[in-house]
């Protein structure tokens, strides 16, 4: 079939775990035959070549930090056009004039809108369109979290704001969709309530699998992530402030991913390492490596990651969210006392090779399973 795949950021260069999750979706539909033409935004000043299957919209900022005066355009933006602010950050004329270049152009079988957060786009297609609504996460939960950790009126007036409109338009857009396809379960049983043809997948590791090549390990415990991230950076700041006072002072911990440049110097035995050019190399070089995370929606896609790198891992139950029946190599720890204690026992496994092996299995399952569920929701369109 054709499919036009519409989603906020061209996801092959797997800049983020929402990327990678995309670009999973866009290769089992490849794998599996289908033509796809993906169509998003590229982040300012990318030297990323878009493939040959991707058109690119426009230059656009993705993360807030980083995006200096853009956020007060798109909150009036917002105001103008009553979006919420995590839709206004991709509201544009080039991409509705865009879209409809392409609809005049070619015809397609399945349109496929990847994040409520351009649910906007669903009035421009075909009211008889088979249309299929990837969710990340539900995400009005999200900043209805956020809304009841707010301490200021301001605060909690725009995360209520944000809290309804996203609401609407994820609902809106799981009534208009032929098919809701979700992450999680739990994610799954929030819009089965609205779409019966709600349908949840088993996201598979990012990582090219490979049991054959053991890695030297360089140090002892390995965290990487996109800092940038409010849900990362508290975790981050969790393990810093609550797990790390109960760890030996001679452990070498090493820290990966884009957005915590601060951390450089602050710790005698932590070595802040940015970005790294391989999450796989990064991960396999850990004698262990831990999750730390306690907020955020959806499944982490570092957290498959890690369990497919072979290393051992120790995470929050929020860092598994979604993920069940998971190898002996992970360690659930939700106390900071308790997960300190685990980092430590496990630097002392002597059945490493045994639980590597466990653990890549399970990952290969995962994958294969992944794929039969796709071809299994296309062809019960």
């Amino acid at each position: 079939m054709k499919i036009l795949y519409l989603t906020t950021v061209l996801p092959s260069k797997k800049t983020t775990g929402g990327e990678i999750a995309s670009q999973s979706f866009i290769d089992a539909l490849q794998h599996n035959g289908h033509e796809i033409l993906v169509l998003g935004y590229q982040r300012p000043n990318s030297i990323f070549k878009p493939k040959n299957n991707e058109i690119p919209i426009a230059p656009r900022h993705i993360e807030t930090e980083k995006s200096r005066l853009y956020p007060m355009l798109w909150m009036s933006l917002g105001l103008l056009k009553n979006l919420p602010y995590s839709s206004a950050k991709y509201y544009s004329q080039k991409y509705i004039n865009q879209l409809k270049i392409i609809l005049k152009q070619d015809k397609f079988d399945i349109f496929i809108i990847d994040h409520a957060q351009i649910g906007w786009l669903a009035p421009l297609l075909n009211n008889k369109a088979k249309i299929i609504f990837i969710a990340h996460n539900v995400e009005h939960e999200i900043y209805l979290a956020q809304l009841k950790n707010s301490q200021s009126q301001i605060s909690q007036h725009i995360y209520q704001r944000e809290t309804n409109l996203i609401k609407d338009m994820e609902d809106n857009l799981a009534r208009t969709a032929t098919q809701v396809w979700t992450f999680t379960e739990y994610d799954a049983s929030y819009f089965i309530n609205i779409n019966k043809a709600t349908k949840s997948f088993h996201l598979p590791s990012s990582l090219k699998i490979s049991p054959h090549q053991p890695a030297i390990k360089n140090f002892d415990i390995g965290i990487i992530g996109s800092w940038t991230w409010k849900a990362n950076k508290l975790g981050l700041n969790w393990f810093l402030e609550k797990v790390y006072p109960h760890l030996p002072t001679n452990l070498s911990i090493h820290i990966a991913g884009l957005g915590a440049q601060w951390l450089k110097g602050q710790y005698p035995n932590i070595n802040y390492c940015g970005f790294v050019p391989s999450v796989q190399t990064f991960m396999a070089q850990a004698k262990v490596l831990a999750i730390p995370s306690i907020s955020g929606g959806g499944v982490q896609i570092k957290t498959l990651d890690a369990i497919a790198s072979g290393s051992p891992l120790v995470a929050t139950p929020t860092a598994l969210r979604g993920i069940s029946g998971y190898p002996s190599s992970v360690i659930v720890a939700e106390k900071p006392e308790e997960f300190a204690l685990y980092l430590v026992q496990s630097l002392t496994l002597n059945t490493i090779p045994d639980i590597c092996a466990e653990a890549i299995a399970w990952s290969e399952n995962r994958r294969s399973i992944f794929f039969a569920d796709i071809i299994y929701a296309i062809n019960h369109l």
